[in-house]
C-alpha cells in the first residue's frame, strides 16, 4: 500500500488519511479482521487509529509489554487505546519471556532479531487464539526501510524487526500505510486524527526499546536503572522548555564501569551516556548544544538518585558518522 502521495499538489495530512482509509477499506473485506501491532510509539499508534476509522470493531490492537519501554509508557498506551479505539485492545505482559530470550546476548543485531522474532511469535499466537485474522498492520515508516537497506542499492545500517523480519509462514497479509512517510509527516497525520499531545510529541523510540540502549547483555536490573536515568534526563529537558527543539533525547547504559567517589569512599559504578540530537528526518542528525547548567543538573541528579551510577557523559557525535541510537 503505497500512500506516500495522495494525488497532485502539496502533501496534506487530511487527504492522506482519506486516501489511506479508502485503500484499507478497498483491500480488507467487509467481514475480514485486522490485527495491529502496537509498540508504544507514535507510528504504530497512528496506524491503529487509521484502522479504527477504516474497519472499526473489526480491529484487534495488540500491545506487547516486553519490559523494555520507558518509565510509565506501558500504562499510557494502555489507557489511550482502551479509551479511544472501537475495536478490541489486548495488552500482553511478556517481560519474563523477553528477558529469558535475551539472556546473555550482547550483540546488538542479535538482540534486535531476537526481539523481532519474539514479537512475531506473540502476535501470531494471540491472533490465532482470536479466530480468523486476515491482516497484520504495523507502523513501518520510511526511515525504517532506508536504515534496514530495504531500498534498491541500499546498505543496511541496523535491522528494524518490522522490515524484512517477518517469516514467510506468518499467515497474514501486511498493511503498512505509513511506509512512504518520514516521522514529521506521521506526526501531522496523528494530529489530524486527533491523537493526544503526549503521543504526538513522543520521541522516536526503537522497536526493541531499551534493549538497544543498553550496551551488552540485557537484564531486568539494567533496564530498571536505565528507566530511572532516562526519566530524569527527560524531566529536566522538559522543565527547561527544550523538548520541542530536539528530535530525540535519552540516556544510554554504556556498558562501561568507572571509579567514582560516593559517601567519602571509592565507588566503582556504571557510566550513563546522555544523547540529544536535532534532525528533520532521522537520516542525518546533529548533536544538540544543551546548556551546561542543564547537563550539570542532570548529572547531579542521576549520580545522586541512582546509587549504581558513578559517572555521566554527553555524546557529541553527529549522524553520520554515528547513528542516533548507540546500537
Amino acid at each position: 500500500m503505497n500512500m506516500g502521495k495522495t494525488g497532485g499538489g502539496e502533501w496534506n495530512a487530511r487527504r492522506f488519511i482519506e486516501e489511506a482509509v479508502r485503500q484499507i477499506k478497498r483491500r480488507v473485506g467487509a467481514e475480514e479482521r485486522v490485527v495491529c501491532a502496537l509498540s508504544g510509539g507514535l507510528d504504530s499508534a497512528v496506524v491503529a487509529f487509521l484502522l479504527d476509522r477504516a474497519v472499526g470493531e473489526r480491529l484487534a490492537a495488540i500491545f506487547v509489554d516486553h519490559g523494555m519501554l520507558r518509565l510509565g509508557e506501558a500504562a499510557e498506551v494502555t489507557a489511550l487505546c482502551r479509551d479511544r479505539l472501537q475495536g478490541s485492545f489486548h495488552c500482553l505482559d511478556a517481560k519474563k519471556r523477553f528477558f529469558k530470550a535475551l539472556s546473555g546476548v550482547a550483540d546488538p543485531e542479535q538482540k534486535r532479531k531476537i526481539i523481532g522474532a519474539e514479537f512475531i511469535r506473540l502476535f501470531k499466537e494471540k491472533a490465532l487464539s482470536m479466530g480468523d485474522i486476515a491482516y497484520l498492520a504495523q507502523g513501518t515508516i520510511r526511515s525504517d526501510v532506508v536504515e534496514s537497506g530495504g531500498e534498491k542499492g541500499g546498505k543496511a545500517i541496523k535491522a528494524h524487526h518490522n522490515v524484512g523480519g517477518l517469516p514467510e509462514e506468518l499467515g497474514f497479509e501486511l498493511i503498512e500505510p505509513l511506509r512512504e512517510l518520514y516521522k514529521e509527516k506521521v506526526r501531522q497525520v496523528g494530529e489530524a486524527l486527533g491523537l493526544p499531545e503526549a503521543i504526538l510529541r513522543r520521541q522516536p523510540f526503537p522497536g526493541p526499546g531499551l534493549a538497544v540502549r543498553i550496551v551488552g547483555a540485557v537484564t531486568a536490573e539494567k533496564v530498571a536503572l536505565l528507566q530511572k536515568a532516562d526519566a530524569i534526563f527527560r524531566e529536566e529537558i522538559e522543565a527547561a522548555g527544550l523538548a520541542e527543539t530536539l528530535w530525540q533525547y535519552f540516556a544510554v547504559l554504556s556498558g562501561v564501569r568507572a571509579v567514582g567517589v560516593k559517601e567519602g569512599g571509592r565507588h566503582y559504578g556504571e557510566v550513563v551516556a546522555l544523547r540529544a540530537v536535532v534532525s528533520d528526518d532521522a537520516i542525518s542528525a546533529g548533536w544538540a548544544r544543551l546548556p551546561l547548567n542543564l547537563l550539570e543538573r542532570v548529572s547531579q541528579r542521576i549520580t545522586g538518585e541512582i546509587p549504581a551510577v558513578s559517572r555521566v557523559v554527553y555524546d557529541i557525535t553527529p549522524k553520520p558518522p554515528g547513528t542516533i541510537e548507540w546500537e
